[in-house]
């Protein structure tokens, strides 16, 4: 029953959307990935093997979680806690850091079972919500116009085929624009594919060895990056489109997917927010409860990513920059339109919105926790100040 009713809900367009979330997922932060692993001292079938285990991990997570729930949850590593380790990781030997790896994800498996996050979660406005991922995305949408600089005939072709196409047959705009941009780019030469090759990577167990030093140094600041800058967003994303999941099940089995992966090198699985975004927009399906194929795409094609390991990851990077910001901003353009709609329609709540909306999307960070937690924390702030004259005046009413 499970298994045809997805069939049917499994269009061109779901496909496509998953494929550009992976697409957009790898190319922004692959390299990232790599960078971590190198300065945790792995080798380079060691980094291969960690590409592995997690384009697997989030493959399974995504395709379960989603088929379950029939909600589009897409899963992703943590880019903001892998750029944390790219800074703190050197003179740290590999078996320290694979024990920062199950330290972090067991602490977020404590928060999934235990349901703190969940209750945090809970008392946080769907209109700051809503900002918050505006806020994210909102470099995504500026970016594929700011392309127009870079490469005027890649990224003009797309927005015109793209626009012309959201006229003719909206469902498939992003497709076409997708393929209208590999077909420039490969008129201009700009798909740099020689010498890539795709190889499985088998990975590699190494037992994690936990010292005080790195466990309070990485351990503790990883774990606050991820659940701040990664969960936080993604938990928002869904609930800023209307998909109101119990919270601890995803923290939890995301956690315990990462805390079975982290001593091969899968150091966190997270929930998406960019990436889930792009499998969540109209253009996939007019009814949002039948849009869950488009994560169960993505989690085919992460899959895929996984068997292939580092390899995919390179052919990836092969594309153009100015394909994958524009393919990702157009894709894009109807979340940021419906985030900023949500988040200022409450007239009571726009201050609030408005001022998480600024701080998220200005890229600030601070104490090494990125902009996506402060425009949340500042949001929440402005919301309670706001709200107690509020209070007061009806209080005063009821008196009288």
């Amino acid at each position: 029953m499970a298994s045809r009713l997805s069939l049917q809900n499994l269009t061109f367009s779901a496909v496509i959307a998953g494929f550009v979330a992976v697409l957009v997922g790898y190319t922004s932060s692959a390299a990232i990935i790599f960078q971590a692993a190198e300065a945790a001292g792995a080798s380079v079938a060691q980094i291969g093997g960690w590409l592995s285990m997690l384009g697997l991990g989030m493959g399974v997570t995504s395709i379960g979680l989603s088929l379950y729930y029939r909600t589009p949850v897409v899963t992703a590593w943590s880019t903001p806690g892998a750029a944390l380790l790219v800074t703190s990781l050197p003179g740290t030997s590999l078996n320290e850091a694979i024990g920062v790896f199950v330290f972090a994800t067991g602490l977020i498996l404590l928060c999934g079972v235990t349901g703190l996050f969940a209750r945090l979660m809970h008392y946080i406005p769907q209109a700051l919500s809503a900002a918050m991922l505006g806020g994210i995305l909102l470099r995504f949408g500026l970016n594929a116009f700011t392309s127009l600089q870079s490469n005027f005939a890649l990224a003009g072709t797309m927005c015109l085929v793209y626009l012309l196409a959201k006229r003719a047959l909206p469902r498939y705009a992003v497709v076409m624009a997708l393929v209208a941009g590999l077909i420039v780019a490969a008129l201009q030469g700009d798909i740099a594919l020689h010498g890539q090759t795709l190889t499985f990577a088998a990975p590699a167990f190494v037992m994690p060895h936990f010292t005080l030093s790195t466990i309070i140094g990485i351990g503790i600041p990883f774990f606050v990056v991820t659940m701040a800058s990664q969960n936080a967003p993604g938990i928002a994303t869904l609930k800023a489109h209307g998909y109101h999941l119990p919270v601890s099940p995803l923290i939890s089995w995301t956690a315990l997917t990462a805390l079975v992966l982290a001593p091969f090198g899968g150091f966190t699985i997270c929930i998406a927010a960019i990436t889930a975004a792009i499998c969540m927009g109209e253009d996939i399906h007019p009814d949002p409860k039948k849009r869950y194929m488009a994560a169960v795409s993505a989690g085919v094609f992460y899959l895929i990513a996984g068997v292939f390991g580092g390899s995919i990851g390179m052919v990836f990077t092969a594309l153009p920059e100015a394909l994958i910001h524009t393919i990702a901003g157009l894709a894009l353009l109807g979340t940021i339109a419906g985030s900023l709609y949500r988040a200022l329609e409450n007239e009571r709540q726009r201050d609030a919105a408005i001022i998480t909306f600024l701080i998220t999307a200005s890229g600030v960070t601070l104490l090494g926790v990125g902009s996506a937690f402060w425009g949340l924390a500042g949001g929440v702030i402005t919301h309670l100040i706001l709200s107690i004259p509020a209070r007061n005046r009806d209080k005063s009413a009821g008196k009288s």
